[in-house]
């Protein structure tokens, strides 16, 4: 008798087990849908803003109730495009992320209107994204870099309470401190004679003047931004797609200091007030001041750093293997409760 309840007993169970995948992973996996067809996990997600009704473009890539992860490109109004390569780290760890561009990047909606070129306005962007991905505090992550990084800190200020963990890749938290950082550390490494044709061109304001980025490619971007000697595809899409219009308006004309809306943005003195574990990550050759992002992590009420000691702005790229292993490690940390 016992062994036909224990026999019973395990039909059953495989029997519910079969049934459950059957009916959900196909569901699950059946993210964005156009009449018969599918979207490789593509999503037009729809957000309300003062001036109307947009759709941002999204991507979902895995299956993992546990682990859902927000990547905030940087600009602002660049593309998600530069951030391809956690694909192939996060897909290996089994992680839920969702690529995303921005109101107003390639892949999204473009409107015009330029109030809705603001950092509260793009916080409640990512709140209603977050709501449409179906994440909450158990299981939502948020990985910006660079302006995706302000953005991740601000979104954190308010609604840390549907967070379970912050990454910010390179970004301080202070822009009069990356603008000073740029023109006392960074400027000084350059040859005397290329920054002052640099600070000639943009006192006359000649920022379309194609001299302005001949200059600033080889002597400032390819030092402080991307390191590689040959620069990732995606990067290269990611710079052609991006909407200068925004770009400018926010961040100023180039990386090489900001002086757009952003240029007074500061928060640092706001940081205590983030409670949720927190990765600040830093690296060498940053446009970023690697010592402040040190000190963010030590600003916030549980944070960690990561340095990468042969990375730049983009260390996801020039210095891989320790910015993801160092980015995987936070993630299942906070999630086995580690950290």
């Amino acid at each position: 008798m016992r062994r036909i309840l224990l026999l019973s007993a395990i039909i059953l169970t495989a029997s519910c087990k079969k049934e459950s995948q059957s009916v959900t992973l196909p569901e699950y996996f059946t993210y964005e849908k156009n009449g018969n067809v599918e979207s490789a996990g593509v999503k037009m997600i729809q957000i309300k803003t003062p001036v109307g009704e947009f759709k941002v473009w999204t991507k979902r890539f895995g299956n993992n109730p546990k682990i859902k992860i927000l990547l905030l490109h940087g600009g602002p109004a660049m593309t998600h495009e530069y951030m391809e390569c956690f694909e192939t780290f996060f897909q290996r760890e089994g992680f839920e992320f969702y690529e995303y561009d921005q109101l107003g990047s390639y892949y999204s909606d473009q409107p015009k209107d330029s109030t809705l070129w603001t950092t509260e306005r793009f916080v409640e962007e990512v709140e209603q994204v977050r709501k449409a991905i179906g994440a909450d505090n158990n299981n939502f992550y948020v990985l910006g870099n660079s302006w995706g990084g302000i953005l991740a800190m601000e979104y954190a200020l308010k609604y840390q309470q549907n967070l379970k963990g912050l990454l910010v890749s390179n970004m301080m938290a202070s822009a009069p401190d990356y603008g000073k950082y740029a023109n006392e550390v960074l400027s000084k490494q350059m040859k005397p004679e290329i920054l002052a044709e640099i600070r000639s061109l943009e006192a006359k304001k000649d920022f379309n003047n194609p001299r302005y980025m001949e200059l600033l490619i080889p002597n400032f971007y390819k030092e402080h931004l991307c390191r590689l000697k040959e620069w990732p595809d995606g990067l290269n899409r990611a710079s052609k797609h991006v909407n200068g219009e925004i770009y400018t308006m926010m961040q100023g004309p180039s990386e090489f200091g900001i002086s757009g809306r952003l240029a007074k943005w500061d928060i640092k003195n706001r940081l205590h007030e983030i409670n949720i574990p927190t990765l600040m990550i830093g690296a060498k050759y940053d446009t970023m001041d690697p010592k402040a992002m040190e000190e963010q992590s030590k600003l916030v009420k549980k944070g960690r750093f990561l340095y990468c000691p042969n990375g730049s702005h983009l260390a996801m790229w020039d210095d891989q293997k320790i910015f993801m292993n160092g980015v995987i490690d936070f993630i299942n940390d906070v999630d086995s409760k580690k950290f």
